[in-house]
């Protein structure tokens, strides 16, 4: 059974993973081309947090950052490892878009990196239904990210 909890930093798992990620992506973006955020950065009153749990284990995280009441920026999502390549990349950002459209929000949009360890992320993305645009919020161009948006069906 799957459960979506939010807010969860502290416990163990979560924490672990999140910690996993950031070193992961800062050691394969150039830098200056790292937009991950840390727990604190999580933790922003204008970001909410969930991680996805199935039957006691936590099968991944994503938070939503509101640009603005109608605009949402994914964040941190990540996969622990023993679920990758299973089809539950899908599954967390179809429950991160339930969310986002309970919230009203209309337009999603993602920061990723352009390099090949991306590359999984981007496939996934892309099967969400995300397509590449221009640089949104407070990013510029960079060869070393790819921006992407998908509008939602709030109906």
């Amino acid at each position: 059974m799957l459960k979506l909890i939010e807010g969860n930093f502290n416990l163990p798992e979560v924490n672990l993973l999140l910690k996993k990620h950031f070193i992961e992506l800062r050691a394969a973006s150039p830098k200056g081309s790292a937009h991950v955020l840390d727990i604190p950065g999580l933790q922003e009153l204008s970001i909410k947090f969930w991680s996805l749990w199935e039957d006691g284990q936590l099968m991944g995280c994503g938070a939503l950052k509101f640009l603005d009441k109608e605009h949402g920026e994914f964040k941190s999502i990540r996969i622990e490892d023993n679920f990758r390549g299973k089809g539950n990349g899908i599954m967390v950002i179809n429950h991160l878009i339930d969310e986002a459209k309970k919230l009203k929000i209309k337009k999603l949009s993602i920061e990723t990196g352009a390099g090949k360890f991306f590359a999984p992320a981007r496939k996934l993305f892309d099967n969400c239904g995300f397509k590449p645009c221009k640089p949104f919020a407070h990013y510029k161009e960079d060869v070393n990210s790819l921006y992407l948006t998908r509008l939602l069906d709030n109906n």
